[in-house]
């Protein structure tokens, strides 16, 4: 070969091996950004196929009442189920499949693939049924749509046949069912309250949700399946959801290429949430409900610890079972309480007029404003005169001159228009706002109701359009008018005048040192202590044999009360509904109570001494019965 043609064959051959090593290197290049690069999303991806992650949600924590009696825990829900991973369940599924197809081919019948599937899984899971049906008597069927649901969308999790079983045919099963049966007995928890309605409002109810990974579970890529858990729908539930919730458990399935197991990889297990201690006194709670259910009253009932402010009993008619909301609310359960407004806890959603208890508002609105003293007289003539208007006394009758402890103790509605005249609406408005009638109590329970009013001139004038007029306030100083109070505001209210303090946030919470350390301040009340003893003598004069609340009297305990009458209007004329406040032991008082007792008939008579008073005497003799230094107290003065 000539010089010049080898030189040119070797630049030719130069060329090809660039060529080569060019395609060897791309070639090594890819398999290195496969393996080095990409192998950690094929790793990845390869998990999420053939691995599965299920969630299980952990039992929620106990409620107990002051004394550590279980309020609401955790009861054995009790099932009868199938696993449709289970091979023997599968291969049950192919037979039947196979046999369906043969029978719809000799009669020359065609259906599709996917409702060939879906009657053969119902087949299956219906004749498994039957054999547990023989066993308790039942007549169950399969609901074959919700099956084949469960089927795609959570094949991990048991197909429930039956899931409520009683305590003894869960026994039965287990003594009954083949150890080869592919029926299994499954047991969960669900909500269960000993003590029924009893503080139904204030505990609350839960529902069932679907359970989701709050990003602190391992897996969070893998595709996830879940039980149902649970959470706080109402009260003390849903007020305290985070707490008491248990903590998610989880699993983590390696899966065939159908998607069912093969073989557990991991295991976290669930956690029980926190325990929370409720300042409620079951014993009192009881007391409070029995009167109210004894004649099927409606209405409300709060009784406090003064010193602590914690809520000793909170009441409200019509209430529910908590055990028909668990484990869910039937639709016949769900209409009842929709019809009898059995949802509402009237005790802070209730916005009432609060009647002659706000006499003692009254009062000392007029004693700070210096235009009544403890000699101050006024004339009772049964009628009050505002330019052509008569404003009667609610006894019906004339007082004759009297002072102020001798009005609180007899309710004299015209003692009470002339002291609020003279004082003035202002004084009135600023004095029971500051003692907190006009905002929400921020008692740590949902739903507290913002409707509480405290009318101003200001208000009505912008609301109403109004000018405010002299009877206005002649309506507002015996506590009705634009006035409205919730049972828990009436029930702190008391307590402020019992301590001479204004005190605020009640709370449901047993509280530990460290959360009463934390309490707010409370502020004075501004009465000098002879006119704050002056307010707390005429409400003691009202628990005696000559008050209009002789019928809250306990025995050896001394009780300071005011009792009311507010009329509401209702189409036809006006019903009443009576209030009763109190608090006892007049020389250190320990406990307050508002009551309120909703009337029910137009024009019939429903004072508060004589149908509120004996509510709140129930709750007060139970209370001092558990004192062992406590001479035993009476029951309730007979009711004329």
């Amino acid at each position: 070969m000539k010089p010049e043609e080898r030189k040119r064959y070797q630049s030719r051959l130069f060329i090809f091996y660039a060529i080569i090593f060019l395609m060897f290197t791309v070639l090594v290049s890819g398999l290195a950004y496969r393996q080095l690069i990409e192998s950690t999303y094929y790793a990845e991806r390869e998990l999420r196929q053939n691995n599965r992650r299920i969630l299980r949600p952990g039992p929620r924590g106990n409620i107990y009442d002051r004394d550590g009696r279980i309020l609401v825990t955790n009861k054995p829900k009790y099932s009868a189920v199938v696993f449709l991973s289970d091979e023997s369940v599968r291969q049950a599924f192919r037979r039947e499949q196979l046999t369906l197809h043969r029978d719809l081919r000799e009669k020359g019948e065609n259906i599709s693939r996917d409702t060939l599937l879906r009657t053969a899984r119902a087949n299956v899971i219906q004749s498994y049924l039957q054999d547990v049906n023989k066993m308790l008597g039942r007549e169950e069927s399969v609901d074959a749509k919700s099956l084949s649901r469960h089927y795609y969308v959570d094949p991990l999790l048991p197909y429930s046949l039956i899931d409520d079983l009683t305590r003894e045919e869960f026994a039965v099963l287990l003594e009954s069912l083949p150890v080869e049966s592919p029926v299994q007995v499954y047991a969960s928890s669900t909500r269960h309250y000993p003590y029924e309605s009893a503080a139904a409002h204030v505990i609350g109810y839960v529902s069932s949700v679907d359970l989701e990974d709050e990003g602190n579970l391992p897996g969070e890529g893998l595709r996830t399946q879940a039980t149902k858990g649970a959470f706080g729908r109402d009260g003390v539930e849903k007020q305290f959801d985070d707490s008491l919730k248990g903590v998610t458990g989880m699993e983590i399935w390696v899966v065939d290429p159908g998607g069912f197991q093969v073989e557990r990889s991991k295991h976290i297990y669930p956690q029980q949430g926190q325990d929370i201690q409720l300042s409620l006194d079951i014993d009192l709670q009881l007391a409070a409900e029995q009167n109210f259910d004894l004649y099927g009253d409606t209405g409300a009932l709060v009784a406090l610890d003064i010193k602590r402010m914690e809520v000793l009993a909170m009441v409200s008619k019509p209430d529910y079972n908590l055990n028909d909301t668990s484990p869910r609310i039937s639709h016949e359960t769900l209409k009842r309480m929709n019809e009898t407004g059995a949802w509402e806890n009237k005790a802070l959603r209730g916005a009432f007029a609060p009647g002659s208890p706000f006499k003692i508002v009254n009062a000392i609105a007029a004693l700070k404003a210096g235009v009544i003293d403890e000699h101050t007289v006024f004339e009772c003539k049964n009628a009050f005169k505002v330019g052509n208007r008569i404003f009667h006394c609610h006894s019906g009758r004339s007082h004759g001159e009297i002072t102020l402890l001798t009005a609180i103790q007899k309710s004299c509605n015209v003692y009470f228009y002339n002291a609020g005249s003279k004082t003035g609406v202002d004084n009135l408005s600023r004095e029971a706002i500051y003692l907190g009638l006009n905002n929400k109590t921020g008692i740590d329970l949902p739903n507290e109701t913002s409707h509480m009013l405290v009318p101003t001139k200001a208000w009505k004038k912008q609301r109403i359009g109004e000018s405010w007029y002299h009877g206005d306030t002649v309506n507002m100083a015996i506590g009705q008018g634009f006035l409205l109070a919730t049972p828990l505001q009436m029930a702190v209210l008391v307590a402020s005048i019992a301590e001479n303090k204004v005190l605020t946030h009640p709370t449901v919470i047993h509280q530990t040192p460290e959360m009463l350390a934390r309490r707010p301040v409370p502020k004075p009340l501004g009465l000098p202590d002879d006119l704050h003893q002056l307010i707390v003598k005429g409400m003691d004069m009202v628990v005696s044999d000559e008050g209009t609340a002789r019928f809250a009297q306990v025995k050896g305990v001394s009780v300071a009360g005011k009792t009311g009458t507010a009329q509401v209007r209702k189409k036809g004329g006006f019903i009443e509904n009576a209030w009763f406040v109190c608090f006892a032991p007049v020389e250190d008082p320990e406990i307050a109570i508002a009551v309120i007792k909703e009337g029910y008939e137009i024009g019939r008579s429903h004072g508060g001494g004589a149908n509120a008073a004996p509510m709140a005497q129930s709750v007060l003799t139970t209370y001092f019965a558990k004192k062992p230094a406590t001479e035993a107290p009476i029951t309730a003065v007979a009711l004329p």
